[in-house]
């Protein structure tokens, strides 16, 4: 249900086609956000915007500098401003360890994780800076893989611990503009790349044995985010970490 007192605030939401990012967007328009929806794939941003009138569809590739300005610059024009953007594109990678990986592939996924994010924060922060009011608020999506990996996970892995540095970076470079930044780390939420590594039918484990893991909802990881976007201007989260009840993750290893 879309509430009765619209934010009016304005979001960015890359990888908004699908998963998280899919639900985040929706979410936020329920609750009253304007919405840029940003991904590769038109048709899936069309359905996650499902016809709402505060929802701007605008097919982005994060690797390209143009397509990434065109994004920020498409909401500015609709709406005057962005308040949030919620970092979140993002590819798992193949599954690989450094001394299988090919370098094309390493390039690829660094591509997607980091340099994409990097250049959406890097637009944020010019669009935030120049607005008045001045300020915004930048949520990075990570993964649990920022603070323990799974095995053969090495470029997926590096982007995410990476990602942490990016955050601290721009929270600390926009701490005179208004700007702050925080990182999300989401473990096991019920989306279609936790299928890729088994999750639900067994993934691979550090001892070599493979484990059926917990998940939960993606409606509930989406919220979480929706909380850190809502958060006074006065607050920042630097981090929070969100994962499926028993996972294995506190004792991995």
């Amino acid at each position: 249900m879309q509430n009765p007192t619209p934010t009016g605030r304005v979001a960015v939401v890359t990888g908004a086609g699908s998963g998280i990012g899919r639900e985040v967007a929706r979410q936020m328009l329920a609750a009253g956000y304007r919405v840029a929806l940003a991904g590769r794939r038109e048709a899936q941003l069309k359905e996650t915007a499902d016809n709402h009138p505060e929802a701007l569809v605008v097919p982005c590739d994060v690797t390209r500098p143009d397509d990434v300005e065109r994004l920020f610059e498409a909401a500015r024009q609709r709406w005057g401003r962005v308040d949030v953007l919620f970092n979140n594109a993002g590819v798992f990678g193949p599954a690989a360890s450094v001394d299988e990986i090919s370098v094309d592939d390493w390039n690829n996924t660094l591509a997607v994780n980091l340099t994409g994010s990097m250049l959406c924060a890097a637009a944020a922060v010019r669009t935030m800076k120049a607005q008045e009011p001045q300020g915004g608020r930048i949520i990075n999506n990570g993964s649990i893989s920022a603070h323990s990996p799974r095995p053969r996970t090495v470029a997926y892995t590096v982007t995410k611990h990476a990602m942490t540095g990016l955050t601290k970076s721009i929270e600390l470079d926009g701490r005179g503009f208004g700007i702050t930044c925080g990182q999300i780390d989401i473990g096991n939420t019920a989306t279609e790349i936790m299928d890729t590594i088994g999750v639900g039918s067994g993934a691979l484990q550090a001892d070599g044995s493979r484990r059926v893991e917990p998940m939960f909802p993606v409606a509930d990881a989406a919220r979480a985010v929706l909380m850190m976007a809502d958060m006074p201007p006065a607050a920042s989260v630097g981090s929070v970490v969100v994962t499926a009840a028993g996972m294995p993750f506190i004792g991995r290893g």
